[in-house]
């Protein structure tokens, strides 16, 4: 009869190669994997970080498309990792779309901006430097964000607005085109002839600096009211100097009328 010494021995012998070599193979192999998975995840990222630079695409965007990828090609040799250990990566996949639904669910409106934030990056509506009104805010863009937009309002406040309320509504951007037109208002006393005053105004109109000629302004009558006649102003300008011909204009007009009234 066998010797206890030569059962524990052979029982030992039994459990490493029944138990301990396959799964010191599945750990080697696992680490394999993994070690090998990275090593591909961080080329393919490094080659996608390339390709965007090339393409010239959005810092913002071209940052979160390389992580977001990177984040799904881990996840990928993860389960692969998981699947070599024994684990059933069934039920691994169903709790995560399980823990997917509930995040979902929970965090519905932080997602929506960030959804909405990665669609304004992809279609451009306003960039960086532009002048919007947009949510009831108006200002230039100083920031996209995958979840805010930060504006710079006209007095100096900056305000962030959630990108789902950017894409959801009606969004004005006064820098998309070349030039814009700045409508002003002119009450002619009563006892002025609008036609003289209106071709008068026009020539002072036409001398404000950055006022373009082509459009040419416009000066016409608006209206007749119970104090005189309205003209209606219209000059247009570059983008960029909206404001400072609205003031000029305004005080053309200004000094137009006082000088209508004196004489």
């Amino acid at each position: 009869m066998p010797t206890v010494d030569a059962q524990f021995s052979s029982q030992i012998d039994m459990l490493v190669r029944v138990y301990l070599i396959p799964v010191a193979w599945r750990i080697a192999g696992a680490v394999c994997i993994w070690l090998v998975g990275s090593w591909a995840i961080k080329l393919f990222r490094s080659a996608l970080r390339r390709f965007m630079r090339l393409r010239a695409l959005d810092v913002t965007l071209a940052a979160y498309l390389e992580a977001g990828a990177g984040a799904v090609l881990q996840l990928l040799v993860l389960i692969a990792v998981m699947g070599v250990l024994g684990v059933e990566t069934t039920s691994f996949a169903a709790l995560l779309a399980a823990a997917g639904i509930a995040i979902g669910a929970a965090w519905s409106g932080l997602l929506s901006n960030f959804a909405a934030g990665l669609f304004l990056l992809t279609f451009r509506p306003f960039k960086v430097g532009d002048t919007i009104a947009a949510a009831g805010v108006t200002g230039v863009v100083r920031e996209i964000g995958l979840f805010v937009t930060a504006i710079d309002t006209a007095d100096h406040v900056l305000t962030y607005v959630g990108n789902n309320r950017l894409f959801s509504e009606n969004v004005q951007n006064f820098s998309a085109n070349p030039f814009r037109r700045v409508d002003l208002t002119a009450q002619l006393p009563a006892t002025v002839n609008p036609e003289t005053a209106g071709a008068q105004l026009l020539e002072l109109v036409r001398g404000v600096p950055h006022v373009l000629m082509n459009p040419a302004p416009r000066v016409e009558i608006l209206t007749f009211t119970a104090a005189g006649p309205v003209l209606a102003v219209r000059p247009f300008c570059p983008s960029e100097n909206y404001w400072q011909v609205y003031f000029d204009t305004n005080r053309t007009i200004g000094k137009f009328l006082t000088n209508e009234i004196a004489t």
